[in-house]
C-alpha cells in the first residue's frame, strides 16, 4: 500500500483519534479471477454504495466480528483484461481487500486486491503537502545546518489541520482553561458554532483565534445550543491544549 499516511508529533499525537474516525479515499486495482462485462461491474458497484456489512479479514488487527461501514462512493475508472481500477470513498476502518473479495463473490467469479493507494485521510490529500521520506531527510538536514524553521514548515502542518472536517464550537477565552482542566463545555462559554451538529457527534472545540482546545461529544443539537442559556452542551473526550495557555477564569468549588 502507498499514499497518504498522517504522522503526528509530540502533542499532536492526540489528533490521531479524529483522523482514524475521518473518511478515507483509495484508488485500488482489483484482479478478477474470471472476465466480467463492464456493465455487470457497474451494476455490482452500485450495490456496494451506502451502508454495507463487513467482517474484517483473517489477517487483521481487530476482532473479526460483523460490522457496518459506509461506502460514500465507488467509481469504476478503468477495466483492462481482468484488472479493474476504481476509486472508493469510505468510512474509516473499512477494509478494501475485503471489499474486493466481497465484490468478487457477488460477481460470482472471485476477486482479490492487487494494488492499493490511499489518496485521502480525512482532510489530508496527496496534493496537500505530502512528502516522501527522502524529502523529510532533505528538509531535516537543511534545518539542522541552518537552524531556520522555514524548512520544518515544509514538512509539518499545524495540529488544527486534522480537524478541518469536524464540526466546530468556538468558545470564550474565559472558558478555555476550564476545558483544558477537563470541564465539560457549558452554554455560557459558547460564542459561535457550526450548523448540523447532532447529539453524540464528535466535535472540535476551538478558541476565537482558531486554536484547537479539545475533542468533545455533543450532548445537544446546534438548534438547542443556540437557545440555551445554561447547562452543558458538550462532554469533553480529549483535551488537546496544555493547561495554562489561557489565564484561569474559573473558581474551584469548596
Amino acid at each position: 500500500m502507498t499514499g497518504v499516511l498522517p504522522v503526528a508529533l509530540e502533542e499532536a499525537t492526540k489528533t490521531i483519534q479524529a483522523l482514524q474516525l475521518a473518511g478515507k479515499e483509495y484508488v485500488c486495482v482489483m484482479r478478477l479471477h474470471r472476465e466480467v462485462s463492464e456493465e455487470k461491474l457497474k451494476e455490482v458497484f452500485e450495490e456496494f454504495q451506502g451502508t454495507i456489512y463487513q467482517r474484517p479479514p483473517v489477517r487483521a488487527s481487530v476482532k473479526r466480528r460483523l460490522r457496518t461501514k459506509k461506502i460514500y462512493y465507488l467509481d469504476l475508472l478503468e477495466v483492462e483484461d481482468r484488472n479493474v481500477l476504481f476509486r472508493v470513498g469510505c468510512e474509516g476502518g473499512t477494509y478494501i481487500r475485503k471489499l474486493c473479495y466481497d465484490i468478487g463473490e457477488v460477481l460470482g467469479v472471485g476477486a482479490h486486491m492487487r494494488e492499493l493507494r490511499r489518496t485521502r485521510a480525512g482532510p489530508l490529500t496527496e496534493d496537500r503537502k505530502c512528502v516522501t521520506l527522502h524529502e523529510v531527510l532533505y528538509y531535516y538536514s537543511l534545518w539542522k545546518e541552518s537552524g531556520d524553521e522555514k524548512y520544518l514548515k515544509e514538512l509539518i502542518l499545524p495540529m488544527e489541520t486534522a480537524f478541518e472536517l469536524l464540526p466546530k464550537i468556538y468558545i470564550r477565552d474565559s472558558a478555555v482553561d476550564a476545558v483544558c482542566h477537563g470541564a465539560h463545555l457549558a452554554a455560557p462559554g459558547v460564542v459561535s458554532l457550526e450548523t448540523n451538529i447532532k447529539p453524540n457527534d464528535l466535535v472540535a472545540i476551538f478558541t476565537l483565534k482558531g486554536e484547537v482546545v479539545a475533542l468533545a461529544k455533543a450532548l445537544v443539537s446546534t438548534e438547542q445550543i443556540l437557545s440555551m442559556s445554561h447547562g452543558f452542551v458538550a462532554k469533553v473526550q480529549r483535551v488537546l491544549m496544555p493547561r495554562g495557555v489561557y489565564p484561569k477564569a474559573w473558581k474551584k468549588s469548596v
